[in-house]
């Protein structure tokens, strides 16, 4: 048969292979068979094969799946496509990298209706589905007419001739007590929850028993389904609920304790979206979004105890140039717990999350700051309390921190009970108590690390690693600096990013450019799509002596760049969110446009850039804006 290659005659460059434009409503599954092949031991550079999804109205290509590791043999993966009613192509890209020996191949590419776990075993690539091998007990092909084993049966399930294909394992080989064979689905890709259900031989003359576990990308085992009776000489259908809201492999094994043990044989795994008896009705899959708050209109599901006083409380200080505002936009609401005035004796306040359900994997991020305590350790802490508040555990306190600044925390946690979270802020005397703030609370399924290993949101750039789709536009302008941390110039600048409080940043630094000097970040060309985009990035400008920020649209075989949003003079201490509304049905670029003021107190800096399709869901309401806020220093309760 055929394959297809990448050509390496050409260094650095990427080769890009692009499928028809399909549309697919009901759930697929794409499968591809590749090879990545080298001779170099290791490469700092190593070859890449990706799979993107190219969505129509979308002007970013969202990275499905990326793969570096060689191998001397053809591989697969299986990718999960979830229903969706718009227009797609499917993107292969294959980057060389620096390996000159190396090459990357793709046999076969197919989407087919239906979910990756599911298979009927009668094509050679057994949908992606892989035997854990072990030298005495595996699971084999069975079926196809081969009579190659005393213990194969007649038929399989699917055709229900003897040309058909199963999986089975049999106790011929076993040697030792308890041996296993374990056969491992695919691992999901995207979020699932329903009933799977399969079909199964057990024949036994000595105990087998047959479990099927999932397993998360940790290495946890959860055990969904067991047997160790024989039902019949037949095909047994079994169901089994099922919920994988982040990356699992289903795993079916089997356990002989002898060599008589017998075998077990197992065909047509199927998948449906709903579970499988109506007897425990349908059960809503959590959603860890109510878990989650900004404080911009109430608390939402969060709340507090009225036996200890209100130790937090919603405050919002406008734009000022002293004190810090919120971190959602800036200008919005957060919690201040000034727990001084609290009518407990040991100055403490408490709040309340929402109950969790058990035995899920949680990600919490939240962000907190904190201003004039002589002592930080210990001042605020998270505690999961289990139901009835009996059981109490301490699962992150703050150690030392940039004072003022917003810095984000997340801790990874999975309790068998439902819990709360709750935040508990303390001060260890009425000398030494000053504020505790928290914003931005939010919780994801999946732990902390998985989430960092997900693939990036494609429209995002936070400036973490590098600066992403952006590129200086030099030629003897200013330029702009990626950074972490505070600015040189003092009364100027951010002391940290907006990201994480200890991130990068982009800025420009004032003492190395003279008054009206430019400097251009220019995103690379995106793709033009019919309907309105919107455009989220965070603003920092502080110091007596700031210039103009602007932003500018330039369609591809323009000139003229459209001015869409502009900023002048000093406008805060604190990161300002910035939003834009734009279209754009050709191809496009985005400038941001800094111009140094008056003074070396100039530093102005942005991060946390976001592109989304559709139009913007709040409005702002200046785009345009000049000078100073008139109300400087007013904190509102």
């Amino acid at each position: 048969g055929h394959y297809i290659s990448v050509d390496t005659s050409y260094e650095g460059e990427k080769a890009v292979l692009s499928s028809p434009e399909l549309y697919t409503e009901e759930w697929s599954c794409v499968r591809l068979i590749y090879q990545i092949a080298t001779t170099s031991e290791t490469s700092p550079d190593p070859a890449r094969l990706n799979l993107y999804l190219r969505q129509e109205g979308e002007s970013f290509d969202r990275l499905l799946w990326s793969a570096k590791e060689p191998s001397d043999s053809w591989l697969i993966a299986s990718l999960d496509l979830m229903n969706s009613t718009k227009k797609y192509k499917i993107v292969l890209e294959g980057e060389m990298g620096q390996d000159k020996s190396a090459s990357i191949a793709v046999f076969e590419i197919k989407i087919t209706p239906g979910y990756c776990i599911e298979c009927d075993f009668e094509e050679n690539h057994l949908c992606g589905f892989v035997n854990r091998w072990n030298p005495n007990v595996n699971w084999f092909v069975g079926g196809g007419n081969i009579r190659n084993s005393q213990s194969i049966l007649p038929k399989d399930h699917t055709l229900n001739s003897e040309l058909g294909h199963y999986m089975y394992v049999d106790s011929v080989y076993v040697k030792h007590f308890q041996e296993v064979a374990q056969l491992i689905s695919p691992k999901t890709t995207a979020p699932m929850s329903g009933c799977l259900s399969f079909y199964y031989q057990l024949k036994q003359e000595s105990s087998i028993v047959f479990t099927i576990y999932l397993r998360d990308t940790s290495g946890f085992y959860e055990e969904i389904w067991k047997t160790d009776s024989a039902l019949s000489a037949d095909w047994a259908l079994a169901e089994v609920d099922f919920n994988a809201p982040y990356p699992m492999e289903v795993i079916f094994e089997v356990a002989f304790n002898s060599a008589k043990g017998g075998y077990v044989a197992l065909d047509d795994i199927s998948f449906s979206p709903v579970y499988c008896s109506n007897q425990t009705g349908m059960r809503t899959p959590f959603n860890p979004a109510e878990a989650g708050c900004n404080f911009e209109e109430d608390l939402c599901n969060f709340y507090q105890d009225h036996k200890d006083g209100p130790g937090w409380s919603r405050v919002k200080v406008k734009r000022n140039v002293y004190r810090t505002g919120d971190h959602t936009t800036g200008f919005g609401y957060y919690l201040l717990a000034n727990t001084k005035f609290t009518s407990q004796p040991e100055y403490i306040g408490r709040l309340y999350g929402p109950t969790l359900p058990g035995n899920l994997q949680f990600c919490l991020r939240f962000y907190y700051a904190l201003y004039g305590f002589f002592k930080m350790s210990g001042t605020l802490a998270v505690y999961i309390f289990e139901e009835n508040h009996v059981v109490q555990e301490k699962i992150w306190s703050v150690l030392d921190s940039p004072r003022g600044v917003w810095t984000q925390a997340e801790i990874s946690f999975k309790k068998p009970m439902p819990c709360k979270v709750v935040f508990v802020s303390w001060c260890k005397s009425f000398w030494d108590c000053g504020l505790v703030a928290l914003d931005d609370v939010s919780l994801s399924l999946g732990s902390c690390q998985a989430a960092d290993l997900l693939l990036p949101n494609p429209g995002e750039c936070t400036f973490e690693k590098d600066e992403c789709v952006f590129t200086q536009k030099k030629r003897g302008r200013g330029i702009w600096h990626r950074r972490r941390g505070p600015t040189p110039t003092s009364y100027t600048g951010p002391k940290g990013d907006h990201t994480t409080g200890v991130g990068y940043y982009m800025y420009i630094e004032a003492s190395n450019m003279v008054y009206g000097q430019r400097a251009y970040l220019v995103s690379k060309s995106l793709r033009g799509t019919s309907g309105k985009q919107c455009l989220t990035f965070f603003y920092h400008m502080y110091g007596a002596g700031t210039g103009l920020l602007s932003v500018y649209l330039k369609k591809e075989g323009d000139d003229e760049e459209i001015p869409l949003w502009r900023r002048t003079g000093e406008q805060s201490i604190s990161w300002l969110r910035g939003l834009i509304e734009y279209e754009s049905d050709r191809n496009y670029q985005i400038i941001f446009e800094a111009i140094r003021g008056v003074s070396i107190r100039s530093d102005t800096a942005i991060d946390d850039i976001l592109f989304q399709a559709g139009p913007c869901l709040e409005v702002e309401e200046i785009q345009f804006s000049s000078g100073y806020p008139d109300s400087l220093n007013e904190i509102e309760y």
